[in-house]
């Protein structure tokens, strides 16, 4: 018996019915965008422990890496296009602009790539080269800033750029944009606060763009307004910590709101590289020097306090920073 005689015949189905046909929707699906959010918050209270931080406190972390994109800047960037878009500053033939030490830059070039947008990114020099790599994979162009100027200097220089041809860009201008904020008032507030089935006392963040401490805080406050927020900053302005700025000595970010803040931390560049590489050994969290000073400012004030709940943020994973040597030292 030959295969054809095996084979069931079907009438056939004409060209019109084909172009008729529509794609079957499946559960549980959804584009790349619609991922963005939701991330688990984890249970950190055994690594606490063995840093001598009490029973009576809890130590959580929320995983931003798990972000398309691999960052809490995923947030923030999907926000600003949408609100461009619906405001109509950004539109086809329009080149999205920004500066950006590495993750929101990364987040707009993914965006880019999925909705058409080209993007170009002032960047420091200096940044590992996994995070150019991957900027670089989505499509973006580079445009490297003088690496002694740091984050200050790629914002001179994009704001150069777009005044000299501003027809031409749309400058998404992370720093000042409310839309930064707002993404995290509208989904990572409200997230920590559900997650923690609102018994969160403390919420400790870097400030870097200053997007994710404002914004959280800001819904927490309002939520309880006994919350206190812990802002992490380096010690110094010597003390290089990537995704951190050192505020009394940087250029402040427009939308940050120094009332929010109950505390401010100094981290320690040392440390953090050690806690980064802690996290990996001992927790099992291949996580980037963000996370680690998170976690360094989030076991510190854990051992302050006799009970409560502690929430850190972590931003995003090790992958960009192993160039840098933090995972090579004992």
């Amino acid at each position: 018996m030959s295969f054809e005689q095996l084979t069931p015949t079907m009438p056939p189905r004409s060209v019109d019915t084909l172009k008729r046909a529509t794609i079957p929707q499946l559960p549980q699906t959804g584009d790349l965008l619609a991922q963005i959010g939701n991330t688990p918050l984890l249970d950190l209270n055994h690594f606490a422990r063995g840093l001598g931080v009490s029973a009576r406190v809890g130590v959580y972390g929320k995983a931003e890496w798990l972000n398309p994109s691999g960052s809490v800047k995923a947030r923030a960037a999907l926000w600003i296009v949408q609100e461009a878009e619906r405001t109509g500053q950004l539109y086809p033939g329009k080149i999205l602009i920004d500066s950006s030490s590495g993750n929101t830059g990364i987040a707009f070039a993914l965006i880019g790539a999925i909705k058409g947008y080209e993007v170009h990114l002032v960047m420091p020099a200096n940044i590992s080269q996994e995070r150019k790599a991957l900027a670089r994979a989505y499509g973006a162009k580079l445009i490297e800033s003088d690496p002694l100027e740091g984050s200050d200097g790629a914002i001179r220089l994009v704001r150069q750029m777009v005044a000299e041809q501003p027809e031409r860009y749309f400058y998404a201008n992370q720093y000042n944009n409310p839309a930064n904020w707002l993404a995290h008032y509208q989904t990572t507030g409200p997230e920590i606060w559900q997650q923690s089935q609102g018994k969160i006392t403390h919420f400790v963040a870097g400030l870097g763009t200053t997007g994710t401490f404002v914004g959280t805080g800001r819904y927490l406050k309002e939520r309880n307004r006994h919350v206190q927020l812990v802002a992490l900053q380096p010690d110094d302005e010597l003390s290089v910590i990537e995704g951190l700025k050192y505020l009394p000595t940087a250029i402040v970010p427009g939308i940050y709101d120094a009332t929010l803040v109950d505390h401010h931390l100094g981290i320690d560049a040392e440390e953090t590289w050690a806690m980064t590489r802690r996290l990996a050994r001992q927790a099992g969290l291949f996580v980037g020097l963000s996370s680690g000073a998170a976690m360094v400012g989030a076991i510190q004030v854990a051992k302050e306090i006799e009970e409560g709940v502690v929430v850190t943020l972590l931003p995003d994973d090790g992958s960009k920073y192993v160039s840098l040597g933090i995972f090579d030292r004992d």
